[in-house]
């Protein structure tokens, strides 16, 4: 794509629906994809931390991602969400390092995986994290610390309906249509997530959710940096 010139009104621009900002994006406009990446960065962190449970691998697999969505952005149609269709992107990236880790056990996020819908004791599926509960007056970050922790610990098919579902407040069926599977499987590996997590940190599962892997603001524009130099344009052109 050609890059358009950069919005008129960045303001007015921030307003702009996710349908809108796709629209302008697949006619080269740089600054409205700027704004989409800003407006998805977490999501899609969060979605491909989820899989690769490594901050760098992903970081590097949402840069790929944006860069595919960009590719392939003139294709998206607003009958789905954007959000959705991005998060596609992020999984099959993210799965995608998975299987070319020779080192990787990939376990696929479908239903033919056997036992994963099916409940075994907390010891089987995650790790005691001994020596670091904190007490009740314990530093918010050392909880959230711990919560990044057990979530990583979950078994990769409950760990990403977890991530979507429950840190980033997906609806069952939006995260039925990122992951492809039905909504009932995804109530079910979430209720299920969620009993392991309580079992792992009790009572203050609730106080450390609302900032597990936080998207902090010189990782967002590192990101956003990255790959605007890679479409060939300077960050310091396009408003913030």
């Amino acid at each position: 794509m050609a890059n358009a010139e950069p919005l008129a009104r960045p303001r007015a621009a921030a307003s702009l629906t996710d349908p809108e900002l796709a629209v302008l994006a697949a006619a080269g406009d740089t600054p409205a994809f700027t704004l989409i990446m800003r407006r998805h960065n977490q999501l899609l962190f969060r979605t491909a931390r989820s899989i690769l449970k490594n901050d760098v691998d992903a970081e590097d697999a949402v840069q790929e991602a944006y860069l595919r969505a960009w590719r392939a952005i003139d294709g998206f149609r607003a009958e789905a969400k954007l959000s959705t269709w991005l998060t596609r992107i992020v999984i099959n990236e993210s799965l995608a390092r998975l299987r070319h880790d020779r080192s990787a056990q990939v376990i696929p996020l479908d239903d033919t995986i056997a036992g994963l819908d099916h409940p075994t004791p907390m010891e089987e599926r995650m790790e005691d994290d001994p020596d670091r509960q904190p007490e009740r007056a314990a530093m918010r970050a050392e909880l959230r610390r711990m919560m990044e922790a057990c979530i990583d610990r979950l078994p990769d098919a409950f760990r990403t309906v977890f991530m979507l579902r429950a840190v980033e407040e997906m609806s069952v069926e939006d995260v039925a249509t990122a992951l492809d599977l039905p909504e009932a499987t995804v109530r079910t590996r979430l209720f299920r997530a969620r009993g392991l997590l309580r079992e792992g940190l009790s009572r203050d599962i609730d106080l450390a959710m609302g900032d597990a892997f936080s998207f902090a603001g010189e990782r967002c524009d590192r990101i956003v940096a990255r790959v605007l130099q890679r479409l060939g344009t300077d960050p310091k052109d396009v408003a913030h």
